[in-house]
């Protein structure tokens, strides 16, 4: 007697909308998609600090959605009031006060002191000295990869929305789960 294999039925990958104010953020959000090879699509749009819930809403209405989709809002937090406004917007909140250049520094030192965007950007020359806003060299995103547990150990032990803090690890933690997913599969 042949014995009949179950269906597991179609696996239904989530959608990640990744809503974001800067060319940084675009670049570095590209870029993660490229790396992890999965199955899910990471929009950006770039929205500056237009962003609202009529705009999220509108965009979301014109795409195909799931009760597994996330929603990730993707924003620096150096100009007064974007944090009350993020939360109000709902999503899950990718912030990083003073601004994204430091996740990036996470990659390489510790940084527990209060700093300015121009000073987060200022040390990261240090690093890179060839970095430039809005582009991401090889070089630069082969560190991105190499020290990314470092950067997440690194952004764990800041204070979520203080100077500084980020939560840009959230998405990374995201990602490694439905790459996990996928090769159980």
């Amino acid at each position: 007697m042949a014995s009949r294999r179950k269906s597991r039925g179609k696996r239904i990958n989530p959608t990640y909308f990744v809503f974001c104010e800067g060319e940084t953020e675009e670049e570095y959000v590209k870029y993660l998609r490229s790396v992890f090879r999965i199955p899910i699509e990471i929009n950006s749009k770039r929205t500056g600090d237009s962003i609202s819930k009529r705009f999220i809403n509108g965009y979301l209405n014109t795409k195909t959605r799931h009760a597994k989709d996330k929603i990730f809002l993707m924003f620096d937090l150096d100009v007064d009031g974007t944090l009350q406004k993020l939360r109000e917007l709902g999503g899950i909140l990718l912030a990083s006060n003073p601004c994204l250049e430091l996740w990036f520094v996470l990659h390489h030192r510790d940084q527990s002191a209060n700093i300015s965007s121009s000073n987060c950007i200022r040390t990261l020359k240090e690093i890179w000295p060839n970095y430039q806003k809005g582009k991401l060299t090889e070089s630069q995103k082969r560190e991105l990869i190499e020290n990314i547990n470092e950067a997440k150990a690194r952004a764990q032990q800041l204070r979520c929305h203080d100077n500084p803090s980020t939560s840009v690890d959230l998405l990374i933690g995201y990602l490694e789960q439905a790459l996990e997913n996928k090769n159980e599969s």
